[in-house]
């Protein structure tokens, strides 16, 4: 028996088809498969049940599937300790993050840590959804805005603050709000994921939510930045998407006398899992290389 063959079957069982599994491996599905038949070979037992449309386990590969689990994590944790004994970083490191924060800020601080880390084999992926870390199997997730999943363990990464944000020719047509209750006339472009009551504010008389007419609705930030450019609406943007565009003249901020309430970005990795010395290292790098104010509040 192979331990390959044991990383491959927890990694298509958790993901629930072959296809996942393979993806989260970085294999494809004919390696894959070839792994998952020697391993059912060398029980003597089948473990998977596989149809065109779904794949399930047998009442074999349930039993099978928490002690094979549980090796695979004993394995990759003594293989860390030994790595960090000798004081190295090596080995997969498997991220996700959202879209536009990833392609603007993640990754070029993570490019000077890869280099100095040649042995951590980083794969970083850049989605708006919100992901399962354990179930889709990420060593951590980068996030912005509050966590309410219990199952995960946060650390803060920097301060994050967000702004009302419009194009000069959108107030231009429809005046600029002095209040915040005269937001309420005004079209809103919001973030999918936070829902159309996103906009809140913290002001002498305590929070109030206000309810703008629908614009538009959708899952990046890039895409809400470019709508505002555009002139469609006013959007509650975090200055890492915006401030380059305000300091440009093509976006002006509104101010209401009141502000937003106050937000960071985490990372988070599975409770109960271990932070690897690599998860560590990475997320001192990171926040170093933010700051604190973050540079792109300066």
């Amino acid at each position: 028996m192979k331990l390959e063959g044991l990383s491959t079957f927890v990694a298509v069982a958790e993901a629930g088809s072959i296809s996942a599994g393979a993806r989260r491996l970085g294999l494809s599905k004919s390696v894959v498969s070839d792994r998952l038949a020697e391993l059912e070979r060398s029980l003597g037992a089948p473990l998977l049940h596989r149809s065109t449309r779904k794949l399930t386990l047998t009442e074999d590969g349930t039993s099978f599937l928490e002690s094979a689990a549980q090796i695979t994590r004993d394995v990759e944790a003594a293989a860390v300790m030994v790595a960090e004994r000798r004081g190295m970083l090596r080995g997969p490191l498997r991220i996700s993050a959202p879209v536009t924060f990833g392609r603007m800020h993640l990754g070029p601080a993570l490019y000077g840590f890869l280099g100095r880390h040649p042995g951590v084999e980083l794969t970083l992926d850049l989605d708006d959804r919100r992901v399962d870390a354990a179930a889709d199997g990420y060593d951590a997730v980068v996030r912005h805005g509050p966590i309410a999943d219990s199952r995960l363990t946060v650390w803060r990464l920097a301060p994050s603050r967000r702004i009302l944000v419009a194009s000069p020719d959108y107030l231009e047509r429809h005046g600029v709000p002095a209040s915040v209750p005269a937001l309420e006339k005004h079209r809103g472009i919001f973030y999918t994921n936070r829902s159309h009551l996103d906009w809140r504010f913290v002001g002498p008389d305590g929070p109030r939510i206000v309810r703008g007419r629908l614009a538009l609705r959708v899952n990046n930030g890039d895409v809400m930045r470019d709508a505002a450019l555009a002139g469609l609406g006013i959007a509650l943007l975090p200055t890492f998407i915006a401030n380059a565009d305000v300091k440009a003249g093509t976006l002006r901020v509104i101010d209401l006398g009141a502000d937003t309430e106050a937000e960071f970005i985490y990372v988070a990795h599975p409770e109960g899992r271990r932070a690897s010395a690599k998860l560590r290292a990475m997320v001192d790098e990171i926040k170093a290389a933010f700051g604190d104010p973050p540079y792109w509040d300066g």
